[in-house]
Protein backbone atom coordinates (compact mmCIF):
# COMPACT_ATOMS: atom_id res chain seq x y z
CA UNK A 1 0.00 0.00 0.00
CA UNK A 2 1.42 3.34 -0.75
CA UNK A 3 0.53 6.05 1.27
CA UNK A 4 2.52 5.62 4.48
CA UNK A 5 5.63 4.42 5.89
CA UNK A 6 7.54 3.48 9.27
CA UNK A 7 10.00 5.18 10.46
CA UNK A 8 12.29 4.48 13.22
CA UNK A 9 13.86 7.72 14.92
CA UNK A 10 17.69 7.54 16.46
CA UNK A 11 17.94 6.89 19.98
CA UNK A 12 20.78 8.29 21.77
CA UNK A 13 20.10 6.81 25.22
CA UNK A 14 22.61 5.54 28.16
CA UNK A 15 22.57 4.71 31.78
CA UNK A 16 20.78 7.94 32.49
CA UNK A 17 17.96 6.61 29.71
CA UNK A 18 16.45 7.52 26.38
CA UNK A 19 16.77 10.47 23.80
CA UNK A 20 15.10 10.05 20.86
CA UNK A 21 15.70 13.01 18.72
CA UNK A 22 12.88 13.94 15.54
CA UNK A 23 13.89 16.98 13.28
CA UNK A 24 11.88 18.54 10.51
CA UNK A 25 13.31 18.01 7.08
CA UNK A 26 15.12 15.07 8.57
CA UNK A 27 13.49 12.39 10.06
CA UNK A 28 10.42 14.19 9.63
CA UNK A 29 9.94 14.19 5.76
CA UNK A 30 7.94 17.88 6.01
CA UNK A 31 8.23 21.38 7.62
CA UNK A 32 6.16 21.36 10.78
CA UNK A 33 3.90 23.91 11.22
CA UNK A 34 1.23 22.03 13.88
CA UNK A 35 1.68 19.48 16.77
CA UNK A 36 -1.59 18.20 18.71
CA UNK A 37 -1.15 15.02 21.04
CA UNK A 38 -4.15 12.67 22.09
CA UNK A 39 -4.49 11.08 25.41
CA UNK A 40 -7.17 9.80 27.51
CA UNK A 41 -8.41 8.19 24.49
CA UNK A 42 -10.97 4.89 25.81
CA UNK A 43 -10.10 1.74 24.48
CA UNK A 44 -13.86 1.44 22.41
CA UNK A 45 -13.54 4.72 21.18
CA UNK A 46 -11.92 5.58 17.68
CA UNK A 47 -10.44 8.97 16.72
CA UNK A 48 -9.39 10.26 12.95
CA UNK A 49 -12.14 8.93 10.77
CA UNK A 50 -11.11 11.22 7.96
CA UNK A 51 -8.66 12.01 4.99
CA UNK A 52 -6.93 14.89 4.76
CA UNK A 53 -6.20 16.55 0.69
CA UNK A 54 -2.57 18.54 1.49
CA UNK A 55 -1.69 17.67 5.22
CA UNK A 56 1.01 15.12 5.89
CA UNK A 57 1.21 13.56 9.28
CA UNK A 58 3.76 11.89 11.32
CA UNK A 59 2.49 9.89 14.30
CA UNK A 60 4.25 8.94 17.26
CA UNK A 61 2.79 6.83 20.40
CA UNK A 62 4.87 8.53 22.91
CA UNK A 63 3.16 6.15 25.92
CA UNK A 64 1.10 2.92 25.74
CA UNK A 65 -0.35 1.63 22.58
CA UNK A 66 -2.64 2.34 19.90
CA UNK A 67 -3.65 0.91 16.33
CA UNK A 68 -3.67 3.51 13.26
CA UNK A 69 -5.68 2.17 10.67
CA UNK A 70 -4.70 3.39 7.08
CA UNK A 71 -6.46 3.26 3.63
CA UNK A 72 -5.22 4.68 0.23
CA UNK A 73 -8.63 4.11 -1.61
CA UNK A 74 -7.82 0.79 -2.62
CA UNK A 75 -6.34 -1.35 0.29
CA UNK A 76 -5.65 -0.72 4.02
CA UNK A 77 -3.18 -2.00 6.54
CA UNK A 78 -3.18 -1.90 10.34
CA UNK A 79 -0.23 -0.53 12.30
CA UNK A 80 0.35 -0.95 15.71
CA UNK A 81 2.28 1.83 17.53
CA UNK A 82 4.11 1.18 20.66
CA UNK A 83 6.95 1.97 20.64
CA UNK A 84 8.25 5.78 21.27
CA UNK A 85 10.88 5.67 18.95
CA UNK A 86 9.05 4.71 16.05
CA UNK A 87 6.02 6.53 14.09
CA UNK A 88 4.29 6.38 11.28
CA UNK A 89 4.60 9.35 8.48
CA UNK A 90 1.07 9.48 6.12
CA UNK A 91 1.05 11.19 2.79
CA UNK A 92 -1.89 13.58 2.23
CA UNK A 93 -4.83 11.76 0.90
CA UNK A 94 -4.74 8.76 3.23
CA UNK A 95 -7.58 7.91 4.99
CA UNK A 96 -7.17 7.33 8.90
CA UNK A 97 -8.44 5.81 12.18
CA UNK A 98 -7.04 5.31 15.29
CA UNK A 99 -8.22 3.36 17.93
CA UNK A 100 -7.66 0.09 20.50
CA UNK A 101 -5.56 2.93 22.56
CA UNK A 102 -4.06 1.70 25.66
CA UNK A 103 -5.03 3.23 29.10
CA UNK A 104 -1.42 5.26 29.15
CA UNK A 105 -1.68 5.91 25.11
CA UNK A 106 -0.48 9.36 23.81
CA UNK A 107 -0.20 10.05 20.52
CA UNK A 108 1.97 12.68 19.61
CA UNK A 109 0.58 13.79 16.03
CA UNK A 110 3.20 16.34 13.58
CA UNK A 111 1.24 18.00 10.76
CA UNK A 112 2.55 20.13 7.62
CA UNK A 113 -0.01 22.29 7.66
CA UNK A 114 -2.09 24.96 10.10
CA UNK A 115 -5.70 23.27 11.22
CA UNK A 116 -8.28 24.28 7.80
CA UNK A 117 -11.65 22.70 8.15
CA UNK A 118 -11.90 22.45 4.45
CA UNK A 119 -8.91 20.73 3.44
CA UNK A 120 -10.63 17.85 5.62
CA UNK A 121 -12.83 14.66 3.77
CA UNK A 122 -15.06 13.25 6.58
CA UNK A 123 -17.35 11.29 4.55
CA UNK A 124 -15.51 7.58 3.39
CA UNK A 125 -17.51 7.93 0.04
CA UNK A 126 -16.14 10.85 -0.60
CA UNK A 127 -13.05 9.89 0.04
CA UNK A 128 -12.92 7.14 -2.27
CA UNK A 129 -14.42 9.23 -5.23
CA UNK A 130 -11.38 11.88 -4.71
CA UNK A 131 -8.63 9.30 -4.08
CA UNK A 132 -10.01 7.31 -6.98
CA UNK A 133 -9.84 10.26 -9.23
CA UNK A 134 -6.27 11.09 -8.64
CA UNK A 135 -5.18 8.02 -8.97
Amino acid sequence: MKGYRMIEFPQLGDDRGQLVVVEQLKEVPFEIKRIFYIYGTQANVSRGLHANRQSQFLLINLSGTCKVKVDDGKNTDVIILDKPHTGVYLDKMVWKEMYDFSKDSILLVLSSELYDKAEYINDYEQFLEEANRAQ
